[in-house]
């Protein structure tokens, strides 16, 4: 089997060469060249590199000069190469005069080069080469036999399998059993039959055994059932494993019927497999074997065939799927959960809005969650309506779906829901939902959450705070601002570090930047002032407004509260990318403190190598060659060496 593919492969190459030969040959001095070269001194590795060439180039002028290189040990096979490509009957006649003169190794790539062209004119000179007392050609002889295929070539080479022992017997059950895949392709199936019989029953290696089992199945069509089913029941593996094969192979409805009607016969172990098979099979009558198996088997079996239904159901499969879905069994509702995901089809999602009214319970809590991973927009108020229902595990699932397909809209909701539960669990899911929604809706929902940081209870004061920040804007920092004079101490500290993680791009919120820094020098707890003064530090750095000369300025305007090594590397970092004589500096300052000698000094590096203006030639050289010599760190170094060279 793998063989012939080999060779369909290697034909399909020779028919664009070929066609490519009959366009080229009309170049008669290329040709003419190629040959003097083919018949001339040259060293072998040109003559060689020739022959390449004239697998595009050559014709039948060609023949005679390549065929008295099938004799040479180096250049033979890059003659066989050409003429295996070229067309006509020449190289055909000088393979076939070849192989009355040559033995060994050069032989048997001759008689290789026959099968690849397939000339029915070698068979007889084949036959004779049975006989070869060197196993390796006849061998090679028995399988060319095969690639050239027709009657007189399957008896020779089953007469050989009879006779023959070791080696050439196995390539003689292959050579029978390419005759016989050459009787199938000419609608000769009886003739196959016979030949891959005799093959089944000879003493030959399993892998001669299963290819003649397989092609057996096939060529008896509906009648090799019997032979198949025996493969199945097997305690071999391998031929379990061809029978498998042979399965997906075998056409016919009345096949696939008795596949499934061996499901339950099988051992456990197996009839996953077997399913699996009938799965890739193409008829009709495979949807509704897999949905039996999907209700009605073992929970293994069942599982297999929930899985299956991903790509061969459509919507007819929902009831199977949601019954197993509300099954108590983990595996299987996770399996059938999947499967209702990711089933292909808008009359699926049009069939799930359709049962979300009457549905109730675990039903009602699945059909909410597949509205939520298919995003079926559709059903959004059915799933809101679900938010205040009393079945504990229904809510949690509508709160997670309108997490995912939500609207401002249902911020409200979602408000009212958090205000009258006080169930941890609860309120961290709709925590969730409130602040997916805020990011996907926007300014839409701040309305709606004005009443949670109005409210007296802690936790929904900071829900609402969070929510607001990932909005934005103006009325969210107010809010957020407001907060931290809140007498609350645990509100005051969320706020806070809410602020100094303000999520939004600078300078849009650029008044968070004003806050921060009244935070960070004239707040009462010093956390505060640490928060606030790293949360600056990120607004220098990530406001694209501010010039070089700016940010720079704002350090300096802060750099009496920079005292941990941890701000210190912020400021460092906002200075190395603001290149500028202020900046390179203040960096220098910096690296007199040894917590910070390093990112410091790499940050120089990084502007001492660029031409600033304001900083001299001799100051960028002065610069690199401190940190050259006093750095630890073997990239920094390197890098200041390099760029003291470009000053050079």
């Amino acid at each position: 089997m793998i063989i012939k593919k080999r060779y369909s492969i290697w034909f399909v190459i020779l028919t664009v060469v070929s066609t490519s030969a009959g366009t080229f040959a009309q170049d008669e001095p290329k040709q003419r060249d190629l040959i003097s070269v083919l018949q001339s001194d040259v060293p072998k590795s040109e003559k060689a590199i020739t022959c390449k060439k004239l697998v595009i180039y050559g014709n039948e002028q060609c023949v005679p000069a390549l065929a008295p290189l099938l004799a040479d040990e180096e250049l033979a096979s890059w003659a066989r190469i050409a003429l295996e490509a070229i067309p006509g009957p020449a190289a055909d006649t000088a393979l076939r005069d070849a192989m009355g003169k040559l033995e060994g190794r050069l032989l048997v790539g001759v008689i290789n080069s026959t099968a690849v062209r397939r000339d029915a004119g070698a068979v007889d000179t084949l036959v004779q080469k049975l006989d070869d007392s060197d196993a390796s050609v006849a061998s090679a002889a028995a399988v060319a036999l095969g690639h050239i295929g027709g009657e007189k070539a399957a008896k020779a080479v089953t007469k050989s399998l009879t006779n023959s022992e070791g080696e050439v017997r196995s390539a003689s059950a292959e050579g029978c059993i390419l005759c016989a895949e050459q009787f199938m392709a000419q609608n000769k199936a009886a003739e196959a039959v016979k030949l891959y019989d005799t093959v089944r029953q000879a003493d030959v290696p399993d892998q001669r055994h299963l290819e003649a089992i397989r092609g057996a199945i096939l060529a008896r069509q509906s009648e090799g059932i019997p032979l198949l089913i025996e493969q199945l029941r097997s305690e071999d593996n391998k031929r379990v494993g061809i029978g498998l094969r042979t399965a997906r192979e075998l056409g016919g409805r009345n096949v696939t019927e008795a596949l499934a009607a061996e499901l339950d016969r099988l051992s456990p172990d197996r009839r996953p497999l077997l399913l699996l098979a009938i799965a890739d099979r193409s008829d009709s009558a495979v949807l509704p074997i897999v949905k039996k198996t999907a209700r009605s088997s073992s929970k293994d079996l069942r599982i297999t065939a929930i899985n299956i239904l991903i790509r061969l159901g459509d919507v007819s499969c929902m009831p199977i799927l949601l019954e197993a879905a509300t099954q108590d069994d983990a595996k299987l509702t996770d399996a059938a959960k999947e499967t209702l995901v990711r089933l292909p089809g808008k009359d699926v999602d049009a069939d799930i809005v359709a049962r979300l009214p009457q549905a109730r319970g675990k039903l009602q809590q699945v059909l909410i969650e597949l509205t939520g991973q298919r995003q079926i927009s559709e059903a959004l108020p059915l799933v809101a309506s679900s938010l205040h229902d009393a079945d504990a595990e229904v809510r949690g699932a509508a709160v997670r779906t309108v997490s995912i397909i939500g609207q401002d809209q249902q911020t409200a909701d979602l408000v009212k829901l958090l205000e009258n539960t006080k169930n941890s669990s609860e309120r961290a899911d709709i925590r969730k939902a409130l602040l997916a929604i805020s990011g996907r809706c926007g300014v839409k929902c701040i309305p709606y959450l004005k009443s949670l940081i109005q409210s007296r209870d802690n936790e929904l004061h900071m829900i609402g705070l969070r929510a607001l920040a990932i909005i934005g804007g103006s009325d969210a920092l107010m809010a957020v601002k407001s907060a931290i004079k809140n007498a609350e101490p645990s509100v005051q500290d969320e706020a806070v570090r809410i602020l100094s993680n303000w999520p939004h791009n600078w300078p849009e919120d650029s008044e968070a930047g004003q806050a921060l820094l009244v935070l960070a020098k004239s707040a009462e707890k010093m956390p505060h002032q640490v928060l606030g003064l790293r949360g600056y530090l990120q607004y220098i750095h990530g406001n694209k407004k501010l010039s070089n000369e700016q940010k720079v300025a704002s350090i300096k305007g802060i750099l009496s509260h920079i005292k941990r090594p941890e701000e210190k590397q912020q400021a460092i970092a906002v200075l190395g990318e603001a290149p500028s004589a202020s900046a390179l500096e203040l960096l220098t300052t910096f690296a007199e403190d040894p917590a910070v000698v390093e990112e410091a000094y790499s940050s120089m590096v990084r502007i001492a190598g660029q031409n600033i203006r304001g900083v001299s030639k001799d100051r960028r050289r002065e610069v690199l060659q401190t940190v050259a010599e006093k750095s630890r760190n073997d990239g920094t170094r390197k890098r200041a060496r390099k760029a003291l060279r470009g000053l050079r």
